[in-house]
């Protein structure tokens, strides 16, 4: 996705995708759609999934018709460090064996949280990209996997609920959101809130990559992640870090020049994020609106209830007046 990727990721994901952007950013490979019957796997590749929550997301994808497997590890935790689902090299095991199964049409992470960044440096991408493209979907610090994925494998995925969680179990907009996407995904490409505003007016082009701001922001200059934003329609969002913490991360991502280039940008939500929005707002427009790119605040996406499912990956318009994201290609294929 980022104009500066080089070598055979770029040139894999240009042949995949054939069409290029607007701004000139090699479009990803788009997974198939699924369907009934689709068996999907679920994995934890950071934090422990919640007690309980695991059977009752299986029982909503069986009800949708999935064959639904587990990862072997999905219900560990790690033996020292309990923010963590199991040791690093299960995890990374549990990702790769589940993409690299010829009879696996989907990952579905079981929540964020944290590890996800010590995940990445065990996974064999070389094998990982001789498997055939398949939808990974989450968000928090999924956000890790959405880069490198992206980098990597050149291939488009789902900042989604993570299902083993509330942001997916007893949500039922969230449910109809992931469901949509991943059954009928041409009936999802208009992506608007009732509150989505312009917070810097304009329109752009270019293709929808990012996630959590502060996974972004740890991945600056590190393997599995992109070198700059050049091309992209950055969307963004957080939960529990202060106006100071946010204007840190976002100021660091400006001032190393990873900013540059950024054809646009997306704000979903900012939960638990003090002192209040209306403070959150006037940040991001501080920090966004030198860039001189049209900024869109208020699609909800993110850490909040009923989220929308964004496709990350795929050639968008976005419309900050009109409160818009518009996909010019489904999330699937």
């Amino acid at each position: 996705m980022s104009g500066t990727t080089t070598g055979v990721r770029a040139g894999r994901a240009h042949e995949r995708g054939g069409r290029q952007a607007p701004a000139g950013v090699p479009v990803l490979e788009r997974p198939p759609r699924l369907s009934q019957g689709s068996r999907v796997c679920l994995v934890a590749p950071c934090s422990p999934v919640p007690p309980g929550q695991l059977e009752t997301a299986g029982a909503v994808l069986s009800g949708w018709g999935f064959e639904v497997r587990l990862g072997p590890h999905v219900r560990d935790q790690h033996p020292r460090l309990p923010y963590l689902a199991g040791r690093d090299s299960d995890r990374a095991a549990d990702l790769q064996e589940a993409w690299c199964d010829p009879e696996v049409d989907a990952v579905l992470c079981v929540r964020g949280g944290d590890g996800a960044h010590r995940t990445l440096d065990l996974l064999d991408f070389g094998a990982m990209r001789a498997a055939r493209p398949k939808a990974l979907v989450g968000f928090s610090d999924i956000t890790a996997l959405h880069e490198a994925f992206a980098t990597e494998l050149g291939v488009a995925t789902v900042h989604g609920p993570v299902v083993g969680t509330k942001y997916f179990v007893g949500d039922p907009v969230a449910q109809h959101e992931l469901h949509t996407t991943l059954f009928r995904p041409e009936q999802r490409t208009v992506l608007t809130s009732p509150g989505a505003h312009a917070l810097v007016p304009g329109r752009a082009e270019g293709v929808t990559f990012g996630g959590n701001l502060s996974l972004l922001n740890d991945g600056l200059a590190t393997p599995h992640s992109r070198p700059s934003a050049v091309g992209g329609i950055l969307v963004l969002e957080d939960v529990n870090e202060d106006v100071a913490r946010l204007d840190r991360m976002l100021t660091h991502l400006i001032r190393s020049g990873w900013m540059d280039g950024v054809a646009g940008v997306v704000l979903g939500t900012w939960t638990d994020c003090p002192p209040d929005p209306g403070t959150i707002a006037e940040l991001m427009r501080d920090r966004l609106e030198p860039l001189g790119v049209p900024v869109l605040w208020g699609l909800e996406f993110g850490h909040c209830a009923a989220q929308l499912t964004v496709p990350l990956g795929v050639p968008a318009q976005l419309d900050t007046e009109s409160g818009v994201l518009r996909l010019l290609e489904p999330a699937l294929s």
